[in-house]
């Protein structure tokens, strides 16, 4: 359906009581809509975000902050790293099915959606910048470095970053800091929505926890429950934490993701916990089973099953 179309209808359905409407075609409105009438305060933007542990295991009551624990399904966790969170590849969870579609999505989200908009005329190069993305999922964007390898300005790589997030393809974690200003002037980690592209197991690993941590954090924003944002954390001399949650602009809860039991608990945990009043400090393992226990009980930085962790998210 065509956006000419969609909006009149659209503000037309927001005048009538009991009426809905649904959009969910490919066109994003966000980025397509052109002037007419404002629509400040008459409807509420709830984020959409892939398939989730949580999602497929067990409900969850959408009030609740944090879910009550629950075991999830056996398989569901190693399907969802292996075929990503989009429905139609983990539904099927073939193989094949799974490599023609990530073919198709590459090819339609590049060279269709991108291209129709009219804002990037070299789309050769801007294929390569998500190729290069994913290869450095996790890692924190350099500008500069990517302008340099592509040949092109600092500015237009920025610009074709920005682009790529508003399609889904990446999104972007930036630093802590209490100023704001700070925060944007420093560089970001980038993450795919679709994790199951990322090669690297231990990058894949931090890029599933980081979906899901985001997924919480713009469900309990969207539904009135505080203002949460996803930030990571690095201080000059190279103390290091994967996440941290803000709630109302303040450290709420720290996130360290290790691929084994056997790799030591990160003393910055406790460092950064400490300097900034997180309520909560975790270290997720990815090879430790399932413990039905509170893992938000505790004060102190603890390991904690991934599973355990991402069943009390939604």
């Amino acid at each position: 359906m065509r956006v000419g179309l969609v909006w009149p209808a659209f503000k037309q359905h927001l005048l009538l009581p009991n009426h809905f409407l649904i959009h969910h075609k490919s066109t994003r409105m966000d980025i397509f809509r052109k002037g007419g009438d404002s629509l400040m305060g008459r409807y509420f933007h709830y984020r959409m975000h892939p398939l989730s542990l949580r999602e497929i295991s067990a409900p969850f009551v959408a009030e609740q902050l944090l879910q009550d624990p629950h075991k999830p399904e056996p398989t569901a966790l190693e399907q969802l790293r292996r075929f990503g969170g989009f429905p139609e590849p983990f539904l099927k969870a073939d193989t094949r099915f799974y490599n023609r579609w990530q073919q198709l999505r590459q090819q339609q989200l590049i060279q269709e959606d991108i291209r129709d908009t009219n804002t990037v005329q070299d789309i050769a190069h801007l294929d390569v910048l998500a190729t290069l993305l994913r290869e450095q999922c996790g890692q924190v964007v350099r500008y500069s470095s990517l302008a340099n390898q592509i040949n092109v300005s600092v500015d237009t790589i920025r610009r074709w970053v920005t682009l790529l997030e508003s399609f889904y393809y990446a999104f972007r974690v930036t630093p802590w800091f209490q100023n704001l200003a700070s925060a944007l002037r420093k560089e970001p980690k980038i993450y795919l929505w679709d994790w199951s592209q990322v090669k690297d197991i231990g990058a894949k690993n931090e890029n599933l926890i980081a979906s899901h941590l985001l997924k919480a954090v713009h469900w309990w924003t969207d539904h009135g429950l505080g203002d949460y944002q996803l930030h990571y954390l690095r201080t000059k001399d190279q103390k290091e934490v994967d996440f941290l949650v803000s709630r109302d602009n303040q450290p709420w809860l720290l996130v360290e993701v290790k691929s084994s039991a056997s790799q030591p608990l990160n003393k910055h945990l406790g460092w950064f916990q400490e300097q900034l009043g997180a309520e909560h400090a975790l270290q997720v393992v990815m090879d430790m089973p399932y413990v039905e226990a509170d893992c938000f009980a505790v004060g102190r930085p603890v390991k904690v099953p991934v599973e355990t962790l991402l069943m009390r998210l939604v």
